[in-house]
C-alpha cells in the first residue's frame, strides 16, 4: 500500500529539495507545495516509464567516462581551432546514425554523451527507435563518426543497458 503511494521514495525527496533550492525559500507554503509536487509527479512518472532500466556488466563504466571526457577535450580544441579559422573549411551535416542499442535508457545516455561533446547533437530519436539524427559541427567522414561512435560509445553502452 505504501508503495503504491510512494512509488520512489528517493524520487519524491529529490523533487522537494530541487523544489525548495530553485525557490530560494523554506518557508511553510513552499514546503507545502514541495512535499506536492514530490508526492504527485512520482504517480504519473511511473505511469508514463514502462521500461525499466536493466543494468548488466558495469566494467566498461570507466573506459566509457575516460574516452568521454577525452573526446570532450579533443572536440573543444578542434571546434576551437574551426571557429577562429576559415568558413570555408567548415561542412556540418546531418547524419542518421543506425543503433544497435534498443534499451531506451542506454540510448538516452547515448544522446546524453553524442550531446555533450562539442561539435555533435542529437536531434531526433526516429519513431522505431532505430536512428539517431545527428548534427555534426563539421561532417567531413560520416563513416568514420558513425564508427567512432558505435565503438567508443554504443558498445560500452550494450554493456551496461542490456
Amino acid at each position: 500500500m505504501l508503495r503504491r503511494w510512494f512509488p520512489s521514495l528517493p524520487l519524491t525527496l529529490t523533487i522537494v529539495a530541487f523544489w525548495l533550492v530553485m525557490n530560494d525559500a523554506f518557508n511553510p507554503a513552499h514546503i507545502a507545495f514541495g512535499l506536492f509536487l514530490g508526492l504527485v509527479i512520482p504517480l504519473f512518472a511511473t505511469r508514463l516509464d514502462r521500461e525499466f532500466a536493466r543494468i548488466g556488466k558495469l566494467r566498461g563504466v570507466p573506459m566509457l567516462v575516460v574516452h568521454l571526457l577525452w573526446d570532450i577535450l579533443v572536440s573543444n580544441l578542434v571546434v576551437a581551432r574551426q571557429v577562429l579559422g576559415s568558413e570555408k573549411r567548415i561542412h556540418p551535416g546531418f547524419v542518421w546514425y543506425p543503433l544497435e542499442l534498443d534499451n531506451i535508457h542506454g540510448i538516452a545516455a547515448l544522446t546524453s554523451i553524442i550531446t555533450l561533446t562539442p561539435g555533435t547533437v542529437t536531434a531526433e530519436l526516429s519513431g522505431d527507435r532505430k536512428y539517431l539524427l545527428i548534427h555534426v559541427f563539421n561532417l567531413d567522414d560520416r563513416d568514420a563518426l558513425v564508427a567512432g561512435i558505435k565503438e567508443r560509445y554504443e558498445r560500452p553502452l550494450m554493456e551496461i543497458f542490456p
